[in-house]
C-alpha cells in the first residue's frame, strides 16, 4: 500500500491539521520576529514586576495605588489584582508566554539551529571540480603549486585538515556554529527554571522574638505546588537577636543567632546571619530582613518579673517606635506607658496624662507612681523572609551556559578548500564572520604561496643553468 493510499485514508480534518502545523505554524514559531515579539513582552513584564511590589497585603494596594487620583491616569488597585500584577511571576498568563517563548526557541532550534549543523558538516566534503572555486569571492589558481605546499601554511594557522586525493579541505572555528544552539539550550534552561520556580517556589514572612522556636507559617506568595517544599519536619529557633550600633546611634548592622531543628528538636545547623549573608537548608534560604521589638521585661519594687509585649506606634512616618502600657496598681486605676525606639536598651516613661516622667535603661531603675519600676530587658524580633525556588539551580546554570554560548558564537568558522588538477592548484574559502580579518589571512597565506612557487622556478632555472 503506497503513502499516497493511506493520505487519501486519512479524515481531512487531519490532513488540514497537519498542513496548518508544517506550513503555517512551524514557520511561525520559528520566526525571529516572533521570538523577539516575546522576549520584549518577557522583559517588559518583568520590568512591571521589579516595580510594583509582589505579595504584599490587599491594605497595602489600596493604599498605595487608589482610584482617586489613579496611577498613570489607569493603574488602581482593582486593575492591578485583577491583572495579577501583585503576583506576575505566578500568573498564568506570563507562564503562557515562558512556555510560548520557549516552544519558540525549541522550533527554531530544530528548524534552523541543527539543520544548518548537519549542512555545515556535509561541507567537509571536497570539491573535485575548478569550477566549484568560481563562486568563492575569495579563490586563487596557481600554475607551479600543489597541495604539499598548501598543507603546511593551513597547519601554521591552526586548520584542521582533510584530504582526499588531490582534493583538500580544512576549516578551524566549527564551535563558533555550535554557539548558536548552547545559547538556545542555555534559555531553555533559564526558562525551564523560571516555570519550576513560579509553580513549586513559595516566599514566607515571619517576625520571631529572640529566644523563640518557629515553623514556616505564614507564606505571602506560593506556587500550586509550593507544598512540597514548605518545610514541614524541621524547625528554626532564634537564639539571640541583637543589633550594632554606630557611634552616632545609627543602625549599623543587625544579627539573627540561628538554630535549624530535627522533628525530634535536635540541632542539625546553626549560622548567624545578616543582610546578604543568610542561612540555607535543603532548598530553603532565610534572610535577615527587618527587626522589631517584641516584649519589654520589668519589674516593680520586688516583683517577679514581667513581660508586657511591645506594639508599633504610628509615627506618621517620622520614625519607629514602640510602646506598652504598665500598670503600677493592683486594681489598674494608675500605670504608666513604657516607649522605646531601638535596642540600645533606654526606655522613655510617660504617665497617664502623656508627660515624660522618667528615663531608664536596662539593669537600672527609677521613682514612678510610689513604686520602684526596674527595667530588666528589652527583647527584640527578628523579621525574616524565607524564600524556597527550586528552579535557582537551573537559572544559574542556563546563565553560565549563556554566557558561554556567546563566547561561542564571536569565534569565526573559516572554511578552506583546494584541489590540484590538471597541473593547476585551485584554492578557495570562507568564514560567517570577521570577513576583513579572514581575507587577510587567506590573502597573506596566498602570497606565500606564490613566493614559495616563484622560489621554486628560481631553483629550478639554476639547475638547468
Amino acid at each position: 500500500m503506497t503513502n499516497d493510499s493511506l493520505t487519501n485514508k486519512r479524515p481531512s480534518w487531519i490532513t488540514a491539521l497537519q498542513y496548518f502545523w508544517k506550513r503555517e505554524l512551524v514557520p511561525l514559531l520559528a520566526d525571529l520576529r516572533l521570538a523577539i515579539v516575546l522576549l520584549l513582552a518577557i522583559a517588559g513584564f518583568s520590568i512591571s514586576g521589579t516595580v510594583i511590589e509582589q505579595g504584599q497585603s490587599l491594605e497595602f494596594y489600596k493604599a498605595n495605588y487608589p482610584e482617586h487620583p489613579a496611577l498613570f491616569g489607569f493603574l488602581t488597585w482593582k486593575v492591578l489584582l485583577l491583572l495579577g500584577l501583585d503576583h506576575v511571576y505566578r500568573t498564568w498568563w506570563f507562564l503562557a508566554l515562558l512556555i510560548l517563548f520557549g516552544t519558540s526557541l525549541m522550533t527554531c532550534t530544530f528548524k534552523r539551529q541543527l539543520p544548518a549543523l548537519r549542512w555545515f558538516s556535509r561541507t567537509w566534503n571536497v570539491y573535485t571540480q575548478p569550477r566549484q572555486f568560481q563562486k568563492f569571492a575569495l579563490s586563487a589558481e596557481f600554475e607551479q603549486a600543489s597541495l604539499e605546499d598548501v598543507v603546511p601554511l593551513l597547519e601554521q594557522r591552526r586548520y584542521r585538515i582533510f584530504r582526499q586525493g588531490e582534493a583538500l579541505y580544512a576549516h578551524k572555528g566549527i564551535v563558533g556554529r555550535i554557539g548558536p544552539i548552547v545559547v538556545h539550550v542555555s534559555m531553555l534552561l533559564i526558562l525551564v527554571g523560571a516555570i519550576c520556580g513560579a509553580m513549586s517556589g513559595f516566599i514566607a514572612q515571619e517576625m520571631v522574638p529572640s529566644g523563640s522556636t518557629f515553623q514556616v507559617k505564614n507564606i505571602t506568595d506560593a506556587g500550586p505546588l509550593a507544598g512540597s517544599q514548605v518545610p514541614h519536619d524541621w524547625s528554626a529557633r532564634v537564639n539571640r537577636f541583637w543589633i550594632d550600633y554606630t557611634p552616632a546611634g545609627a543602625i549599623d548592622q543587625f544579627y539573627s543567632d540561628m538554630s535549624i531543628l530535627d522533628s525530634s528538636g535536635q540541632e542539625v545547623k546553626r549560622k548567624t546571619i545578616h543582610v546578604n549573608e543568610p542561612l540555607r537548608y535543603h532548598g530553603v534560604t532565610l534572610y535577615q530582613a527587618s527587626w522589631s521589638i517584641a516584649a519589654v521585661q520589668v519589674r516593680l519594687n520586688k516583683s517577679p518579673v514581667f513581660q508586657l509585649p511591645m506594639a508599633q506606634l504610628d509615627t506618621g512616618g517620622k520614625g519607629q517606635i514602640w510602646g506598652t502600657w504598665m500598670p503600677t496598681k493592683p486594681d489598674l486605676s494608675d500605670g504608666v506607658s513604657l516607649v522605646a525606639k531601638d535596642l540600645q536598651g533606654m526606655l522613655l516613661v510617660y504617665d497617664m496624662s502623656g508627660k515624660l516622667v522618667a528615663t531608664v535603661r536596662k539593669g537600672m531603675a527609677t521613682q514612678v507612681n510610689g513604686v520602684a519600676l526596674s527595667v530588666v530587658d528589652i527583647i527584640g524580633s527578628t523579621g525574616l523572609q524565607i524564600k524556597a525556588d527550586p528552579g535557582i539551580p537551573l537559572v544559574y546554570s542556563g546563565f553560565g551556559l549563556l554566557m558561554l554560548g556567546v563566547l561561542m558564537s564571536y569565534i569565526s568558522h573559516s572554511q578552506v578548500w583546494a584541489l590540484q588538477k590538471d597541473g593547476k592548484l585551485f584554492v578557495g574559502g570562507r568564514t560567517n564572520r570577521a570577513q576583513v580579518a579572514f581575507e587577510r589571512e587567506v590573502i597573506a597565506m596566498l602570497e606565500q604561496l606564490g613566493d614559495r612557487t616563484v622560489a621554486e622556478d628560481d631553483r629550478a632555472s639554476l639547475v638547468e643553468a
